[in-house]
């Protein structure tokens, strides 16, 4: 199994309140009912203030490396992530478990 984790951080000046931003959020949380290659989803918003803290988080699994790439070519992955390029830039890490 792979888990893939994602932390968005809000670009300067961008509020989660917005409107494009809740769409995103919206957007991401409708994939775990649109891509049958995920076997766990989880996202939600950080609940702490700490300057270093990242604003969202994507906690996934796949089974594997093939359903991991099914996962991200999926159209709608690729439309949640373009919302999101928008405002916010984020890292990855995907590994075994």
């Amino acid at each position: 199994m792979i888990r893939h984790l994602v932390l968005f951080k809000l670009n300067e000046g961008v509020s989660r309140d917005e409107e494009r931003v809740q769409a995103g959020v919206r957007a991401f949380a409708a994939l775990e009912k649109e891509i049958p290659e995920l076997t766990f989803w989880e996202c939600a918003w950080n609940i702490t203030d700490r300057p270093i803290a990242y604003d969202f988080a994507i906690n996934s699994a796949v089974a594997d490396t093939d359903a991991l790439k099914r996962y991200l070519e999926h159209p709608a992955h690729q439309a949640a992530a373009a919302q999101w390029r928008e405002f916010a830039t984020w890292v990855i890490a995907d590994y075994a478990i």
